[in-house]
């Protein structure tokens, strides 16, 4: 098991994480999946986020009561990279930010 989370998530996305585990119906078993798609070739992985079980290969992480899963070969790709939930003109929806670091 990791002892970090790989990912930052803004106050903002935890919210919206929240609510959403809280609203739509969410089983109570099922965790934050973050993970990737895709990742070779010119066209670069996609992030993923969303509600699913507990897989044999995941790590876990726990984030003010929220179980984050993460599967173990998705871990590297996800380093410094931040979620964040936004409201625009153009939409609302999470975002996904890869942090530069020094």
């Amino acid at each position: 098991m990791f002892e970090e989370l790989p990912v930052k998530i803004t106050p903002q996305a935890l919210e919206a994480i929240k609510d959403i585990k809280a609203n739509k119906g969410i089983p109570a078993d099922y965790g934050l999946r973050i993970g990737v798609k895709g990742g070779r070739g010119c066209g670069g992985a996609q992030f993923l986020l969303g509600f699913d079980h507990l897989k044999e290969d995941d790590a876990v992480y726990q984030l003010e009561g929220i179980d984050i899963y993460i599967s173990k070969k998705h871990f590297l790709y996800l380093l410094d990279v931040q979620i964040d939930y936004e409201e625009t003109e153009e939409g609302v929806g999470f975002t996904f930010t890869k942090q530069q670091t020094s």
